[in-house]
């Protein structure tokens, strides 16, 4: 085998479905390279890299959540209205009841608790499609909040900002850098390592060959290339800035929501569910608590959303949330979600919020007014989807091909008799 075939094989795990996966990265750089050359090189400045995270985090963890509900089969449309929900409830604790910031943390995700266990028994045990329930709830809830705050805005306490608007501190000796991010990229480094070893180490034991040690070794050095690049970037902004602890919030959520979905029973019924719910519950998974769970997750991350974006914006207001269901599906679908369910990834649903949130953020750069931000976002979104569908027609590679085909139904046999079936051409009797 050539080497070139060796990369085309290797590089991104040795399966097709890797490298679709993959496609989107090489997207995603695409648009980062783009708008640093329109924007002279601000799109990939520490202090705009440090905002994106900010500013786009909470989108990012509504993501997470959001997969697990379509990979289910299900849709969620009321998270935004969660989210501010939970966010004035917060804010009215802290300002009038005088609630300690960490207990109103943990009143703001029982209340997602809540409202999670209400939306999920209506759709799980009545029956109720979750698009009727979710909807419903986004009426209620938006409802409720502006009742609740009156329609005006309500401040926060210094100290709960800082899980929205707050920052690694720094620590240890003056490296021009900050020390704790430096050690986070340092531990990033060092996982990559080792995730590439121990994928040798298994395809070993399992009695297959494992890829070439050059193209190890170039898919090693990019990954930490990319993490060293971005580490330096994070940790040498301006003085009090580093990488924001809503970035630490949404990186645990991405490691542990991966291993949950990739590593446990729970995780693995969840596709169950979403690939045939009638299969999955004869081989025994117990529809209903699945369902049940994954709506009851996907509130509490709201409400985990709803708080950060009120400690970042230092207020609760009535226009919270506005729109956050859309983007959270966007990003789940533009990372290789199925419409259909049982397919798609978390590590795929944060590319996907990424390419949306630097294309939101390049065209702020570019002072694009908003108006025609949506129109453009929904332009690439709509030209995206007419290029794979035209690559579709030719019988050239489509992504929505590639992930639909695992859930179309074989097509039914050819009938005898039938005009359009060429004479003896007729199936044959079994």
């Amino acid at each position: 085998m050539s080497r070139y075939q060796d990369l085309k094989k290797n590089l991104f795990g040795g399966t097709t479905s890797n490298a679709r996966q993959f496609s989107m990265i090489f997207t995603l750089v695409a648009i980062v390279l783009l708008f640093q050359v329109l924007t002279d090189g601000l799109t990939l400045t520490s202090g705009n890299l440090i905002a994106v995270v900010s500013q786009y985090s909470y989108i990012l963890i509504l993501a997470i959540g959001m997969l697990m509900v379509i990979v289910a089969g299900h849709i969620d449309l009321s998270v935004g209205s969660v989210a501010a929900f939970t966010g004035i409830v917060v804010a009215k604790s802290m300002q009038q009841w005088d609630l300690p910031w960490p207990a109103a943390v943990a009143l703001g995700l029982a209340v997602g608790l809540a409202i999670g266990a209400w939306q999920g028994f209506w759709i799980a045990y009545v029956g109720v499609p979750a698009f009727i329930v979710t909807l419903a709830g986004m009426l209620l809830f938006r409802g409720a909040n502006q009742y609740i705050g009156n329609a005006d805005t309500v401040a926060v306490p210094h100290g709960f900002r800082a899980i929205g608007a707050g920052y690694l501190p720094e620590v240890g000796p003056d490296t021009g850098y900050n020390n704790l991010t430096l050690l986070l990229g340092l531990l990033a480094c060092a996982a990559i390592g080792w995730r590439e070893w121990r994928a040798r180490r298994i395809r070993r034991q399992m009695g297959t060959d494992p890829a070439p040690v050059w193209v190890s070794a170039l898919r090693l050095a990019v990954m930490l290339g990319v993490v060293v690049f971005a580490t330096l970037r994070f940790a040498g902004g301006r003085v009090g800035t580093s990488f924001p602890v809503s970035g630490i919030i949404l990186a645990a959520l991405v490691i542990a929501y991966s291993f949950y979905t990739r590593n446990t029973a729970g995780g693995r019924h969840v596709y169950a569910v979403g690939g045939n719910s009638r299969a999955a519950e004869l081989s025994g998974v117990r529809l209903r608590r699945v369902n049940f769970l994954v709506m009851t997750n996907m509130s509490v991350l709201a409400a985990l959303a709803g708080m950060i974006f009120v400690a970042r914006s230092a207020a609760s207001g009535p226009q919270d949330g506005l729109n956050w269901e859309l983007d959270a599906i966007a990003a789940v679908f533009i990372g290789g979600a199925a419409v259909s369910g049982g397919l798609g990834t978390v590590s795929g649903s944060i590319v996907g919020g990424l390419v949306m949130a630097l294309l939101n953020n390049g065209l702020q750069l570019k002072g694009v007014g908003s108006d025609l931000v949506q129109i453009i976002k929904g332009l690439v979104l709509l030209l995206a989807a007419a290029i794979d569908v035209y690559n579709k027609n030719q019988g050239r590679f489509s992504v929505i091909e590639s992930v639909l085909r695992p859930f179309r139904g074989a097509p039914p046999p050819p009938v005898a008799g039938d005009p359009l079936v060429p004479a003896g051409k007729a199936p044959a009797a079994d």
